[in-house]
């Protein structure tokens, strides 16, 4: 597989959920880029984001894709952020970038307001929702290869979706 399908998208579109179940129908292994934040932390994202701040965070963030991204060779779920920064989408040129689009109403349905979301807490947690899509949603496009719609889906769904959408990504024989 000549490197790895890439998965983003807002907070709530399935990225690790989608992202897992991906890799398992692929056969190949799934990684997930917070999970490696946190390990390699040794604190939680949410913690980050509180002591040191989203900078800090973002920093982290980036740097930790550009060692990871080149290594991993299945499915990897970048964090709803990741692609803000300049540097990341850079490195996802020439990847296979899968954008898991989700409304608004269904986006804040699916992260219940979650306080483990560091973005989504404070005074208005929808409208904060509603701005981060409306930033985020030209440059999910820009980078994707491939869009496809999460509302009212389950995840066996937009799998087989996705999969349709870019034929097997393991067969290196069929692809240009």
């Amino acid at each position: 597989m000549p490197g790895p399908v890439v998965v983003v998208g807002p907070p709530g579109s399935g990225k690790s959920t989608v992202g897992r179940l991906l890799a398992d129908r692929l056969g190949v292994p799934f990684r997930d880029a917070d999970a490696d934040i946190e390990a390699a932390e040794g604190r939680a994202i949410s913690d980050i984001f509180a002591e040191d701040g989203e900078p800090v965070f973002r920093d982290i963030e980036e740097r930790t894709i550009a060692r990871t991204l080149p290594e991993h060779e299945g499915v990897y779920a970048l964090g709803g952020g990741a692609v803000l920064a300049a540097g990341t989408r850079r490195r996802l040129a020439g990847h296979t970038v899968v954008f898991l689009a989700v409304g608004m109403a269904e986006g804040v349905r699916r992260t219940g307001l979650s306080t483990a979301r560091p973005l989504l807490t404070g005074v208005n947690p929808r409208a904060t929702y509603k701005a981060l899509l409306d930033e985020r949603l030209p440059v999910y496009r820009e980078v994707a290869t491939c869009e496809v719609n999460t509302d009212d889906r389950t995840p066996d769904d937009i799998v087989a979706e996705v999969i349709e959408r870019l034929g097997d990504p393991t067969n290196t024989t069929t692809r240009t």
